[in-house]
């Protein structure tokens, strides 16, 4: 009995435990079934369109960037498509193991890794980062058999921006590079079509042109439609939109003259604007040292930029665009417009130059070379007198000064298409005070200040362009123009050109007869005065003004020659002038810095410029190297026709005739 009531209680609790467990079968049963009608049922759709979505994908294509030609056809910026040996960090284990494998197959060099390791920095890991660039068809061969030991590497045909001309014109054209974390997060405030159109760009205008025109330039993304297998491998492509190349920019800049300008300054330092005063067209926008945008195309290396950024010459600074200089005696002319057209003067006042004018128990002097007499206002300018431009402006005031030059453009900004520029200084008293908001002491204006703003010195500040825009307005009788660099913007694709004329600013009411006499006067310059040499047999009439201005002020009782002899501390070589005279064609505002001189080195610059816009001429070897030194005043070797010197060195002669805008 006892054997058979264990027996009976044994099979009561296995049939308990049988019971628990089918119950709990049938409750996980229960929650597969649930979480199965969950899936299929609830969630169909859904999970329907992720499926869909992993296996179509939608793979952006980068359009072709858009050219940039000078006004000749010259391709200053192109594009070539190259393959790059990239990397994906997300789907690699060990980076630097990796990387070191990758060295047994294509060469990769210390300048490639760290590179490498700047873009992983400045990018989201998400990336695909390029490792080697440009690589040859018999690496891809071999990176191909070994592809299957590395995997988040590949090899990718990409588009390359190529600046043929190298250093030439560097400054103005500018270059493109990888986008940044910053320029991603501006990128965020563009609206939504224009944020699109970048899906799959890794590229952006970093400066000059490339920048400003970077819509432009960019084109529209096209579009590929393809069914991927697991692997996420394309098995086919459903649909494709191409994409549309970017347009072409026709710059109104002579490439060729660009180049020469720069083979004149040789290894001196300085800029020079020429502008068309009809119409505000660039001819050459040049500044010295310049760089090799190509650097920056791929990714510049360490070492190069730590060259670039740390030269004492300061190559990637635009000095036509944010240098700014005294202008020295060039500003001469200027005050004398500004007194003529304020009518603080009269033309045939004589003042006696006795080379000191007095002011304040102070003395200001004139430079050893000043002849002394009586002088007029054409007389002074001819001869640079610095004693009859120190009674003007104390006669003037700083404020009227200020208030008559500032419409001519100085130190305000041209609104030139490209960024980055700035505005200079034309002092007034709101600007001291302004300049000077936290040191109250310093902000009350003294009369004694204003005597040196009539020789260009003192607080005065330009830019070259700012001078050469001034200029502009002097030689073309009062119309101002904003000055441009793109003349067409061309639609590659329509085969249709869309002219962007320069913005014409309301005229300045010049009196005609005021306008003559100091283009009268600045004709003078060149027959009689200080950059007669330089222009010595040309064979056409141009206004100038030589100018000489300091680099650094001198202290109480210092001389020049003592600060002579360090290069860096000399005077600046200035020049502006039109040419011709009786219809200008072409202004321009040229400085070699601390070269001396206005004369010895800045005049025969723009003589050559001249030539070449003008009359067709393109100077001898021989002139080239002594301009370079700064011992050329007029040719004095066997000139050339522009259309048989080639644009560089090595390159057949170009047929074309210089076709500027000052030849038309």
């Amino acid at each position: 009995m006892v054997v058979l009531k264990n027996l009976h209680q044994e099979l009561s609790r296995f049939r308990l435990r049988v019971l628990a467990a089918g119950a709990f079968v049938l409750f996980c049963f229960g929650l597969l079934v649930a979480r199965l009608l969950w899936l299929q049922v609830v969630q169909y759709d859904s999970f329907a369109e992720r499926a869909e979505s992993n296996r179509i994908a939608v793979v952006p294509i980068v359009p072709n960037r858009g050219l940039i030609k000078d006004r000749n056809g010259v391709v200053l910026a192109s594009n070539y498509s190259a393959y790059t040996l990239e990397i994906n960090p997300e789907k690699v284990v060990d980076l630097d193991a990796t990387i070191e494998a990758l060295g047994q197959v294509i060469e990769v060099q210390a300048r490639d890794k760290r590179r490498f390791k700047r873009l992983l920095e400045e990018t989201k890991h998400t990336d695909s980062l390029p490792i080697r660039t440009k690589l040859t068809d018999e690496e891809v061969a071999r990176f191909t058999a070994q592809r299957f030991r590395f995997p988040g590497v590949e090899i990718k045909a990409r588009l390359f921006r190529s600046y043929p001309l190298g250093e030439v014109g560097a400054h103005l054209i500018g270059y493109i590079g990888r986008i940044n974390q910053a320029e991603k997060k501006a990128m965020d405030d563009w609206e939504e079509e224009d944020l699109a159109n970048y899906r799959g760009t890794e590229y952006i205008g970093k400066l000059g042109l490339e920048q400003a025109y970077e819509k432009e330039l960019h084109g529209t993304t096209g579009f590929e439609q393809v069914e991927t297998s697991a692997g996420g491998r394309v098995v086919r492509r459903l649909a494709h939109k191409p994409p549309t190349p970017g347009n072409t920019l026709n710059l109104s800049i002579d490439i060729k003259l660009q180049a020469l300008v720069e083979q004149l300054f040789g290894e001196r330092r300085g800029a020079l604007v020429a502008i068309d005063p009809r119409n505000g067209e660039v001819l050459a926008f040049v500044s010295k040292p310049s760089f090799d945008p190509n650097l920056f195309v791929d990714g510049i290396d360490a070492d190069s930029w730590r060259d670039l950024n740390e030269d004492i010459d300061k190559p990637l600074l635009n000095r036509a665009l944010r240098g700014t200089y005294p202008p020295g005696s060039t500003f001469k002319p200027l005050m004398a417009m500004a007194a003529l057209n304020s009518g603080k003067r009269d033309p045939r006042t004589v003042i006696m130059d006795n080379l000191t004018y007095s002011f304040g128990g102070r003395n200001f002097g004139s430079p050893e070379t000043d002849r002394a007499g009586p002088k007029d206002m054409r007389l002074a300018i001819v001869t640079s007198s610095n004693v009859y431009f120190y009674s003007l402006a104390n006669e003037m005031g700083v404020d009227l000064i200020h208030d008559q030059l500032e419409p001519f453009g100085l130190g305000r900004k041209t609104e030139i298409d490209v960024q980055g520029e700035v505005t200079g200084v034309l002092p007034s008293q709101d600007w001291k005070r302004r300049y000077f908001a936290k040191s109250p002491a310093n902000q009350k204006w003294f009369p004694g200040e204003t005597i040196s703003l009539g020789i260009g010195q003192g607080y005065n500040n330009f830019t070259m362009l700012q001078m050469a825009t001034a200029y502009s307005t002097i030689a073309s009788g009062g119309q101002r123009y904003k000055p441009r660099l793109v003349r067409e913007i061309e639609d590659v694709v329509k085969h249709e050109q869309r002219r962007v004329a320069s913005d014409a600013l309301p005229p300045l009411p010049l009196k005609p007869s005021d306008v003559a006499i100091i283009q009268n006067a600045m004709n003078g310059v060149t027959l009689e005065g200080t950059s007669r040499l330089a222009f010595l047999n040309a064979p056409y009439q141009s206004g100038g003004k030589t100018g000489t201005a300091q680099a650094i002020g001198l202290r109480a009782g210092e001389k020049y020659s003592s600060i002579k002899a360090d290069e860096r501390k000399r005077d600046h070589s200035l020049y502006v002038a039109f040419a011709p005279v009786e219809q200008p064609r072409v202004a321009l505002a040229v400085i070699v810095e601390n070269a001396g001189f206005g004369s010895m080195s800045a005049a025969p610059i723009a003589r050559r410029v001249f030539d070449y816009l003008l009359a067709g001429i393109y100077p001898s070897e021989e002139d080239i190297a002594l301009t370079q030194k700064g011992q050329s005043f007029a040719p004095v070797g066997k000139p050339r026709n522009v259309a048989d010197v080639p644009l560089l060195p090595g390159q057949a002669a170009s047929a074309a005739a210089p076709a500027s805008g000052a030849s038309k």
